[in-house]
């Protein structure tokens, strides 16, 4: 269990715990005493550890794409690239990068004035969804945000895609047709996570940016499976695996 992948493992499970515990303290009130009511503050601390764990769980994904193609395309050297210190500068790379993305766009928030009636779609404070309550000129928060977008998910998606390809690349030069079995058997549960994570995380932007007319009850849906579903799902993808 002190392999680098189940040290990559043990910060997904991080981060699905960090993400789900970011969101109680304003989803419980509401179903347990009807508390619909969140400070500006608490708002933009709750973004911060929401929106931060999202990010540290897609590089998460990231590193465990490497992991993959390390161990399948260059397995002799596994053990010397993929040692626990570079696990651990890893893992403090993808913290600081999720601290320089967040920070300036909760302090451009804190500026921006709310003047209307600020109800919100979700449960939880979520970027987009607090911008469009705005008063003032957002114009940088969007900026900012779609620079935080394109610097995760953005980066994040091609190297996951491009670790496959190469993944693919390699197993397809194998004779043995057992062989390939084996070794894409071996990335069956964490394909299963990036599908888990993403395909939720860009139906819920693709519906605030394509179907903002749709009824309140679908974004509050696909915000909480967006929320839900990593946690619910990815310890049993991993536990049946292993």
């Amino acid at each position: 269990l002190h392999e680098p992948m189940y040290n990559l493992l043990s910060m997904l499970s991080a981060a699905d715990l960090g993400l789900t515990i970011s969101t109680m303290s304003t989803t419980l009130p509401i179903l347990w005493f009807n508390a619909r009511e969140i400070s500006l503050d608490n708002c933009i601390t709750q973004m911060f550890f929401l929106h931060g764990f999202t990010f540290i769980e897609s590089g998460v994904l990231v590193a465990m794409a490497f992991d993959r193609y390390v161990a399948i395309c260059d397995p002799l050297r596994y053990t010397i690239i993929l040692t626990t210190s570079r696990i651990i500068q890893m893992g403090l790379l993808i913290i600081i990068r999720t601290v320089v993305l967040i920070v300036p766009l909760l302090f451009l928030l804190k500026s921006l004035y709310f003047c209307k009636g600020n109800v919100l779609s979700h449960s939880y404070c979520y970027h987009p969804d607090v911008i469009k309550l705005a008063c003032s000129d957002t114009r940088a928060n969007n900026i900012c945000g779609l620079i935080a977008l394109i610097l995760t998910t953005g980066v994040d998606t091609p190297c996951i895609v491009l670790s496959y390809i190469l993944i693919i690349r390699s197993v397809l030069s194998m004779a043995s047709l057992k062989e390939r079995h084996k070794v894409f058997s071996t990335c069956v549960s964490h394909i299963g996570a990036v599908a888990i994570f993403y395909i939720p995380m860009m139906s819920l932007s693709l519906v605030h940016r394509y179907a903002q007319s749709a009824p309140k009850v679908v974004h509050s849906m696909m915000a909480n499976i967006y929320l839900l579903l990593p946690p619910v799902l990815n310890p049993i993808v991993y536990s049946v695996r292993t």
